[in-house]
Order: C-alpha cells, then sequence, then structure tokens
C-alpha cells in the first residue's frame, strides 16, 4: 500500500550561474517540477518548492577569467537573469536563493565539519595536474590537450565536447594550462574523501530494493554504477572560489561543487523556513522529490544520499528522483559553450505572452525515458494545430456561443440526454487517467489526458450543434451551453499546472476562484445566471516569418561555430628551392567563362595568357556565376600537363583558397598585371 505523506518537499537542479538557462533545462526539470507542484497545491497539499542558483565551481571562474570579471560579478549577472525569466515563465518557487549567501556557506560549513568531526572521511594524497607559470593546481576543466578518442584538440581534462568521451587529465595528449598555455606538470595534494564504498549496502537496499517504483532510466543508472562498485569521492578542490574547507590545514581548498551544491537545498528550506524547515527534512511523515537531469543521476541518488546517511541526525532520503534525458535542439546536442541553444530570456522576447505555448511544448515532448528532440516547425505546429485549433477553439465557441443566444448569462440546464451524460462519463474517466498519470511523473501523458478534455467539447459541440437547434428548441440549447461552460471550468482546473497563464485569462472569463483539482468532473462549478466575459483568444498562430526568424539565428550561430573551430590544414612537407621553381605560376585576364554541361560544380574558363588563349576548367561554380568573372584577372599554374575533365583539355590550374566554411575564393593580383606576368 502506498504511503500517504503529510507534506512534500520538491527540489530543483542548482542551475550554473555562468550563463542564462535554456530549453534543456526547463524541459529536464523546471516544467516538470512547477507542474507537479501546481498539481499538489490544487490537491490540498502542503508542498514547498525550493530552488537556486549553483555559483561555485568551475564553470563560474573560467566565464570569469574569460570577461576579465570577478566570479562574484559573473553570479551576480547571471543569478538575476535566471530568477526573473524562471519566474516570468510561471515557476511558482517558494524561494529561489543561491549558494553564495551567508546562511548558504555557513550550513554547508557546519555540514563539512559536522561529518569531519565524526571521522567519516578519509585522507588522501594524489598526483593532480599543476601550473608552474600560474602557480597553481588545475582542475580539470583548466587542463586541454588532444583528445586520444578523435585527436582533436582543445578537449579538456574531464571530456571532450567533439566526440563526447569522458576522459581523465592524464588522458590527454600534450596536455597544457588553458590559463597560460604551459604545459601542466603532476604535482603531490591532499584531500577529503568520502567513502562511498562504505555506504554501498545501505545504498543498494535503499534503491534497488526500496525504490523499484522508480524511473526506469534512473534506476538503471544506479544499479550500474552499484554493479561496478562504489569508490571513495573527493569532496575538497584546489580552489580560491566556493566555500572554504572549514578545517586547519586546507587553505586554498574549496568544498567540491557537488559536495557544495546540494546542500543548497537545506540552506534554501532554511532560508524560506527558519523555525520550521527541519519539519520538511527530518520528520518520516515528510517526503522529498528531487527534480534532475540525467547527468546528475547520480549525485542526487548515490552521493547527496550518502552524505545524509553520514551526517545522521534524522535527515530523510528522496522519496522520488523523476530525472528526465536530455532535450536536443533541431538534431544536434544542446550546448552552453557553442551557444546551440534556444535561451529562455531570448525566448520571452521573441514571444512575448507565450510563457505557456513554450511549457506546452516542452512538455508534450519532454524527454521523460529517452532523449528528445525539439524543432521550431514542431513548435509552431503544436501551438496552430493544439492549441489554437484544440484548446482555444473549444472556448472560444461555448463563450461566442452563450453570448449570441443568451446574452452571456449562463442559462440553467435542463434534463439530460444520452449525448450529456456519454460527455460526463468520459471527462471522469479522462480526470482519473490525468490524475494516474501526474501521480507517477508521467507529465507528457498527464497533458495528453488534459487536451482530450478539450478534444471531448468539440466533439461535444459538433454533435449536438447547438447553432442548429437555436432555431427550434432553445431549452436544449440551454442545457448543451451550460454544459459546454462548465467544460470550460474544467478545463481552467486541469490546464493550471500546465498552462498557468491560459488557466488564470480562463477563469478569469468564466468568474473562477480559489480552484481544486476535485473539481474536474464537475459540472456545477459555474452558477446559472453568471456573466461570462467577452470571449477572448486564449492563443494564437505562430507566422511561418517568426519561426524563420529562429531558424536564421541557429543557422548564424552555426556557421560562427564552424568558423571558431576552423583550424587551417597542416603544412604540407618542406620541398626544396629547385623544386619550387619548377612550377610557373602567371596572371591571366579571363575572356570567357561558362558552365560546363551535366557538370555542376564546373566552369570552362578561357584565359588570356599573354601569349596565347588557353582552356581551364575548374570547381568553383558552387561559389562563381559565370557572367561575374569575364574581365577578371586570376593567378594560375602555366606548366601543369594537360588534363581531359568532361571530355574538354584544361590547360593549367586556377589557384585559389578554401575558407572555413568550405568555400573558394579565386586569388588574383592586388593591382591590374600585364597578361603573363610570373608569380615569384
Amino acid at each position: 500500500m502506498e504511503k500517504k505523506f503529510k507534506r512534500t518537499l520538491i527540489t530543483t537542479a542548482l542551475p550554473y550561474a555562468n550563463g542564462p538557462v535554456h530549453i534543456g533545462h526547463l524541459a529536464g526539470v523546471y516544467v516538470p517540477a512547477d507542474i507537479y507542484a501546481r498539481y499538489l497545491r490544487l490537491r490540498g497539499e502542503d508542498v514547498v518548492m525550493v530552488g537556486g542558483s549553483d555559483e561555485h565551481g568551475v564553470p563560474i571562474t573560467l566565464r570569469a577569467r574569460k570577461e576579465g570579471i570577478t566570479p562574484q560579478e559573473v553570479v551576480d549577472r547571471y543569478h538575476a537573469i535566471i530568477k526573473d525569466s524562471l519566474k516570468e515563465l510561471g515557476v511558482s518557487f517558494d524561494i529561489y536563493s543561491r549558494t553564495t549567501s551567508d546562511l548558504h556557506h555557513e550550513t554547508a560549513s557546519e555540514f563539512f565539519k559536522h561529518l569531519y568531526d565524526k571521522g567519516e572521511f578519509t585522507v588522501k594524497t594524489s598526483m593532480q595536474p599543476y601550473d608552474e607559470a600560474g602557480g597553481e593546481f588545475l582542475a580539470d576543466r583548466y587542463v586541454v590537450g588532444t583528445c586520444p578518442r578523435c585527436g582533436k584538440d582543445g578537449a579538456y581534462g574531464d571530456q571532450c565536447e567533439a566526440c563526447g568521451s569522458s576522459l581523465n587529465v592524464t588522458d590527454l595528449i600534450n596536455p597544457r594550462s588553458a590559463l597560460t598555455g604551459e604545459p601542466v606538470k603532476m604535482r603531490e595534494t591532499t584531500h577529503w574523501y568520502l567513502p562511498l564504498d562504505k555506504w554501498e549496502p545501505a545504498l543498494r537496499e535503499w534503491i534497488l530494493e526500496g525504490h523499484k517504483e522508480w524511473k526506469t532510466n534512473v534506476y538503471g543508472q544506479c544499479k550500474s554504477w552499484l554493479d561496478a562498485g562504489l569508490q571513495p569521492r573527493a569532496v575538497s578542490r584546489d580552489l580560491t572560489w566556493g566555500v572554504p574547507v572549514p578545517v586547519e590545514g586546507a587553505e586554498g581548498k574549496v568544498l567540491y561543487v557537488w559536495f557544495d551544491a546540494p546542500i543548497g537545498y537545506i540552506s534554501n528550506t532554511k532560508e524560506l523556513l527558519p523555525d520550521t524547515w527541519e519539519r520538511y527534512w527530518k520528520d518520516p511523515e515528510s517526503r522529498i522529490v528531487n527534480f534532475i537531469g540525467k547527468d546528475n543521476i547520480v549525485f542526487h541518488c548515490i552521493v547527496f544520499p550518502a552524505m545524509l546517511m553520514a551526517y545522521g541526525d534524522n535527515f530523510q532520503l528522496p522519496d522520488n528522483v523523476p530525472a528526465n534525458e536530455f532535450l536536443n535542439l533541431e538534431g544536434d546536442k544542446i550546448s552552453t559553450s557553442r551557444n546551440w541553444a534556444v535561451w529562455l530570456h531570448e525566448y520571452l522576447a521573441d514571444f512575448p505572452g507565450k510563457q505557456d505555448v513554450l511549457r506546452y511544448v516542452l512538455t508534450a515532448n519532454a524527454p521523460e525515458t529517452k532523449d528528445n528532440d525539439f524543432t521550431w516547425a514542431d513548435f509552431q505546429a503544436r501551438n496552430n494545430n493544439e492549441l489554437v485549433a484544440i484548446l482555444g477553439n473549444f472556448v472560444n465557441r461555448a463563450v461566442v456561443l452563450t453570448h449570441k443566444y443568451f446574452g452571456g448569462t449562463l442559462p440553467a440546464a435542463g434534463p439530460l440526454q444520452p449525448v450529456d451524460e456519454q460527455l460526463i462519463a468520459d471527462v471522469a474517466a479522462t480526470r482519473d487517467a490525468l490524475t494516474a498519470a501526474l501521480d507517477t511523473f508521467h507529465f507528457r501523458e498527464a497533458l495528453k489526458q488534459a487536451m482530450e478534455i478539450a478534444r471531448l467539447g468539440n466533439r461535444y459541440l459538433q454533435e449536438t450543434e447547438p447553432w442548429k437547434l437555436a432555431k427550434t428548441d432553445m431549452e436544449r440549447v440551454k442545457t448543451i451551453l451550460n454544459t459546454a461552460i462548465q467544460l470550460c471550468g474544467n478545463l481552467a482546473v486541469a490546464f493550471e499546472p500546465f498552462l498557468p497563464f491560459m488557466s488564470g485569462k480562463l477563469c478569469r472569463m468564466l468568474g473562477l476562484e480559489n480552484l481544486s483539482w476535485n473539481e474536474i468532473g464537475r459540472m456545477d462549478l459555474i452558477p446559472a445566471g453568471a456573466q461570462i466575459g467577452q470571449a477572448e483568444l486564449l492563443f494564437d498562430k505562430i507566422e511561418d516569418d517568426a519561426i524563420a526568424a529562429q531558424l536564421r539565428r541557429l543557422q548564424d550561430t552555426k556557421k560562427a561555430n564552424e568558423l571558431a573551430a576552423w583550424r587551417p590544414e597542416p603544412q604540407a612537407p618542406e620541398v626544396d628551392f629547385e623544386t619550387f621553381e619548377k612550377c610557373d605560376m602567371r596572371v591571366g585576364t579571363i575572356i570567357e567563362c561558362e558552365k560546363v554541361p551535366k557538370a555542376d560544380k564546373l566552369l570552362r574558363f578561357l584565359i588570356d595568357d599573354g601569349m596565347e588563349k588557353r582552356t581551364i576548367v575548374s570547381g568553383i561554380a558552387k561559389f562563381y556565376k559565370p557572367e561575374d568573372l569575364v574581365g577578371r584577372q586570376v593567378c594560375f599554374i602555366a606548366n601543369l600537363a594537360p588534363r581531359k575533365i568532361k571530355g574538354i583539355v584544361s590547360q593549367g590550374m586556377l589557384l585559389s583558397a578554401v575558407n572555413s566554411d568550405g568555400s573558394l575564393v579565386l586569388l588574383a593580383p592586388s593591382a591590374p598585371a600585364t597578361p603573363g606576368a610570373k608569380i615569384g
């Protein structure tokens, strides 16, 4: 039998404050967490949702060094952007705080000191990368080199972003400091470790036996880690930015961000509820639900629970960790470093008033069990074909017809007919399926069931056709439109967790207040005689030009990334001067130019070389129009042996440069030259 809890604490993964949040963060964590919190509130349950910015760790210091500012300036900027944009999206945190707060530093320090005093840590000395020029130890992300897997340069000490391989610093070929460019040396340093292996039996029992109801992706990843055997994990780092390790001999060391960050859930709850926070963390009748992405599963299901077990003092472990997989963008992995993302604050500026559209699309396309893909075409289609054509269409028809026939006053319903009773039964069944999906964190299915209520409403109006009955049976029309308006009230409740802005607008239109989840299925939410507001469009169509603008932005980003990633080809082997002298390069003037039939890439040139006219065939048709080239001067190699190309004898080779995007640029003298002039 499922255990009933008195209260629920919802936590959301803390985003790094080294940049804004994007749709991957939203789909993985914040939208599903908000849906669940809103759902529990509608049920009248005691629920608190806490979140905040993760403001320590290497990504922050990397950004600060790159911009030439302090880490505090970085986190102040991005914490504000993240907090404001999440609020504008309607994510209903009870508190959104930060890990640079004094309270968090005190809480994290006390947590470490408590474990330290209990003897829960082991001390270990190891060799770590050191930058002698900079005089400091280097975190993994401060070490770059050549990837041993794919051969690409620029791989980090923990991962190659080109091929996705996980790496160790010692795996890199020619490792060097990302700060000074100097080769790294390995130097001895001492750190504190949490012996996860000590807690492996308890974790195995708690997860593998006690939480078989967890999502398969979460349960499976935990089992994989446990089956491989847990190892001690360092909880300190050689850095200056972070929570200082609060023991003697730890100068220049801070708490590892993955030890520090989850303690932020505790400090955030303390900040919100200074007198009653322990009720949510230590009472067995409270439950904790962690909303995270799949890259954080190990920390929330193994590392943080082991920390809580080691601490003791009745700290409760998470009851569920409904982690999502990754959301891709237009078929490519979202990457903050490559700017390949849809940033929330930019979306809110580009699509004002369309918060619910993004919430809807991200939920309908949620990567709940496997990675999924966001495309702008799907975004447009779901808005136009579902939100506008199904949900908005039904509400608009019901309200417009009520105003047309009854002046906006809700008529009393008469006796029900089988079609009315069937609708009520179908809504009740849909409500049960919707509730079951929300209770088990299947938000994509839940949204589908909520939309089914709108589909039922459209079908009901099509079957009953009140606009035809108005000519002969107004009493029947009263019942139909009363039922339709009551269904609109049901939609306001059912969609509140998913589309809170639409729900609020609909409630104002219908005069509804104090929504309750138990009201779904009721057909007396709005009393007869109530005045229904004028119809307002809940959603409007998104036109092609708005989508085209977003696709152009992504295309510009892709081009910029290609340019940034471009490196010249390695220099060819050396040749002696005598060999070079054998190559006869000259300047010529183009007399004629035309496309070669049945060859998309080839152009045929007739060149004046100062002595005669020669034919040269070149594969540059993708980059130049023949008519634009006549009269221009070019550089060419004159003494290549003739070669037949598509039946045409080519007497030389035009010189061109290959750009980073693969385009070709013909080489030409910077000032007019005599045809036949030698280059040398």
